[in-house]
């Protein structure tokens, strides 16, 4: 497949990420909730999730933003769904990497969220990319102490 169809292709991607938003919403019985922004742009993005032994059994965002910001957190939700803590820290490093043009172990599916890379080429989008992965974290690591 040629650049221009695969950069058509991920840009598709995106937009189906950011008009049918997967997991987009509350949740009632979630025990993490983080909220964060993104003020250099107003991206505005909160996490919900349920985790229950080490493993996230549901996960759910709102917020506003950019068709990147949000695209991704629909992106990351479906990601970390069903996976350990451990695996969601995992896949928000290799994302971290691919956004600053790192190399990254590319034996693991990633699914949507290769249609991202191209950020990395518009420093001043990363921040609107990695907002729903770095609040992830945070919330993560409330949990923690």
């Amino acid at each position: 497949m040629s650049f221009n169809n695969l950069d058509t292709l991920y840009r598709q991607v995106i937009m189906d990420h950011y008009k049918n938003p997967r997991n987009k919403g509350s949740l009632e019985d979630g025990n993490i909730t983080i909220d964060m922004n993104n003020p250099t742009c107003g991206d505005r993005i909160q996490i919900h999730m349920k985790v229950v032994d080490g493993k996230v059994e549901e996960v759910k965002f709102d917020g506003e933003g950019c068709s990147i910001s949000l695209s991704s957190a629909s992106m990351m939700t479906q990601a970390i769904k069903g996976q350990t803590i451990d695996t969601a820290l995992e896949l928000s490093k290799i994302f971290s990497d691919i956004m600053q043009s790192k190399e990254y172990d590319d034996s693991i599916d990633l699914g949507d969220i290769e249609a991202l890379q191209g950020v990395s080429k518009f420093p001043a989008r990363i921040k609107c990319a990695t907002l729903a992965w770095k609040a992830m974290e945070k919330g993560i690591h409330s949990q923690e102490n």
